[in-house]
C-alpha cells in the first residue's frame, strides 16, 4: 500500500479511507474516501457511493455510508450538507438527542465542538480541508471548488470557529483532501478572471494551455489561504492525489461524467474523538 508524507491509508472490509495522521493525533477522527468497496452502480457496480441521492437508490447510499463508518472506531454520527457552491459556514451544536439530517442545509461548510459527530462534505473533483483546533476540540469541514475558493470558503470557516470556539489559527491543523488537481484542472476565462481579480497572485495558481483557458492550482490557493489566516505551513498537509488522474481510487465529475454520464460522490469527514456529546443543527 503507497505510504506517503501527513497521510495514512486504512482499510476494512475492502472499504480504504486516506487519514490525515496529524489531525488524527491531536485527537479527531478523519478520513477521504475512495471509491472501493461499496454497492453502488456509480459510475460502475461495486462503488462506494456516499452521497448524490437523486442519481442512486438512498439504500445503496445508506449502505455505503455504514460501510464507511466502520472504519472509524466507537460510535458516530454523520452530519452532512446540501452545498451550494458558496461560502456559508454551519455549526452542529450538541445540545439535543436524535437523528439530524444536515442535507437540508445549504452550505458548503460545518463546524462543531460536539464529540463523536463526524462533519463532512462531499466531493467529486473539488477540494475537500479538514480543520481541526485541539485547544478548543473544534473542528470543520469544507468544500471548495472553484467558487468556495474564490470566495475564501477556508478562512471563512476559520473565521467561524474563532467566533464560536474561540479557535487561534496558529492551533489548527489541516488536511487537504484529493481533488483535480493542476496537472488536468483546465478552466475558462470565466474562472480566470475572477481569480485574477480576487487574488494579486493568480498567475502563481494559473498555467496557460490554449486561447482563454488556463490549468489551475486549487490546492495551492487554499494552503495560500490557510497560511495567510495564521495556520503554520508545518500543520498544513496536502494529499498529492489528482481525482481525474486516479481512476482506480477516486471519483471524478470531470471524468466520470463525460465518460459514463454520472459519477459517485466522496465524503471527507473529522470529528472530535470524545465520548461525550449529542447533536443539533443551526445556522
Amino acid at each position: 500500500m503507497l505510504k506517503l508524507a501527513g497521510f495514512r491509508w486504512r482499510e476494512r472490509d475492502g472499504v480504504r479511507v486516506l487519514v490525515g495522521a496529524q489531525l488524527e493525533a491531536e485527537g479527531f477522527a478523519n478520513g477521504f474516501s475512495t471509491r472501493a468497496g461499496g454497492c453502488s452502480p456509480m459510475p460502475q457496480e461495486g462503488a462506494l457511493n456516499l452521497a448524490g441521492f437523486n442519481e442512486d437508490d438512498a439504500a445503496n447510499i445508506h449502505e455505503n455510508r455504514r460501510r464507511f463508518l466502520k472504519l472509524f472506531r466507537g460510535r458516530w454520527r454523520l452530519a452532512t450538507c446540501w452545498q451550494v457552491h458558496g461560502a456559508d459556514v454551519r455549526v452542529v451544536r450538541g445540545e439535543t438527542t436524535g437523528a439530524l439530517d444536515t442535507n437540508e442545509k445549504r452550505c458548503d461548510a460545518l463546524t462543531t465542538d460536539a464529540p463523536h459527530i463526524l462533519v463532512g462534505v462531499q466531493t467529486a473533483d473539488c477540494v475537500p480541508v479538514l480543520l481541526g483546533d485541539a485547544r478548543s476540540g473544534a473542528c470543520a469541514a469544507v468544500h471548495a471548488g472553484w467558487r468556495g475558493t474564490a470566495a475564501e470558503i477556508v478562512p471563512a470557516a476559520l473565521a467561524r470557529m474563532r467566533a464560536e470556539y474561540g479557535t487561534r489559527a496558529g492551533d489548527v491543523c489541516a488536511c487537504i483532501g484529493p481533488a483535480a488537481l493542476h496537472c488536468c484542472y483546465e478552466v475558462g476565462s470565466e474562472v480566470i478572471e475572477v481569480f485574477r481579480a480576487r487574488f494579486p497572485y493568480a498567475d502563481e495558481l494559473l498555467t496557460p494551455t490554449r486561447e482563454g483557458h488556463a490549468r489551475i492550482d486549487l490546492q495551492r490557493a487554499n494552503r495560500r489561504q490557510l497560511a495567510a489566516a495564521g495556520v503554520e505551513h508545518a500543520r498544513i498537509h496536502a494529499a498529492p492525489f489528482c481525482t481525474i488522474c486516479r481512476d482506480d481510487l477516486f471519483f471524478s465529475y470531470r471524468r466520470d461524467k463525460k465518460l459514463h454520464g454520472r459519477t459517485g460522490r466522496l465524503l471527507a469527514v473529522v470529528g472530535r474523538n470524545d465520548e461525550r456529546g449529542t447533536i443539533n443543527a443551526e445556522r
